[in-house]
């Protein structure tokens, strides 16, 4: 009876563990910067990003911003990427940055 007490704790152990490691792997969200002009670089980062991220069965991908504006073309390039995305995507801008003409 004493060497059965250990035994049933070490069971109990694995089964709590398994339970933990099954709650801690949940939905991942990608979050991606973008800090500086909108440009065909700034294009290409996003564009593999989102592919990334879809790939990888992200439930979202997060576009963090601080921008001064770019090219008109770079920035369309951008809506359509964002509108083709097989998953959500949302663009924030922290407290203190600017996202002009985005």
């Amino acid at each position: 009876m004493i060497k059965a007490v250990p035994i049933l704790l070490l069971g109990l152990l694995a089964i709590f563990s398994g339970a933990v490691a099954a709650q801690t792997s949940g939905p991942t969200i990608t979050v991606l910067n973008v800090d500086g002009t909108i440009n065909p670089i700034v294009v290409e980062y996003l564009q593999r990003g989102i592919e990334q991220s879809e790939e990888e069965a992200a439930e979202a991908l997060i576009i963090q911003m601080d921008t001064p504006g770019g090219l008109d073309t770079s920035m369309r390039d951008i809506v359509q990427l964002i509108d083709g995305a097989k998953i959500p995507i949302v663009v924030y801008v922290p407290p203190g940055a600017r996202a002009a003409s985005a």
